[in-house]
């Protein structure tokens, strides 16, 4: 079962790549991980890939709606690309399609 995070960069655009299960016991990693690569690079948005994540809870949006707001902050963006039902639901819950755009594949999320 894939626990860990995966990073990718592309120029200024992190993306980040989530796992099965997103919830407390991996979202310290994900604050730390991204706090490290927002520092060390010049990061001006953020995507999140949820084809791989079959699980949420409200951990997970927590570390959302943080970036979005760090991205936000230094007039950047954060999206996502992938989520299934579930993360879908979670996500409507929270009102995050409010706040950043949701994608169907990484390309779009790129280029589209």
């Amino acid at each position: 079962m894939q626990d860990t995070f995966i990073y990718e960069a592309k120029g200024q655009t992190l993306i980040i790549h989530m796992p099965k299960e997103l919830d407390h016991h991996n979202c310290r990693d994900l604050r730390y991980e991204t706090d490290l690569l927002m520092s060390e690079c010049y990061i001006t948005r953020i995507i999140f890939d949820f084809t791989k994540t079959d699980f949420m809870d409200s951990s997970g949006v927590g570390i959302l709606l943080n970036r979005y707001k760090q991205m936000r902050l230094g007039g950047g963006r954060a999206d996502y690309y992938g989520a299934g039902a579930q993360v879908t639901r979670v996500l409507k819950t929270a009102g995050i399609p409010a706040l950043m755009s949701r994608y169907e594949s990484k390309e779009e999320a790129l280029y589209g």
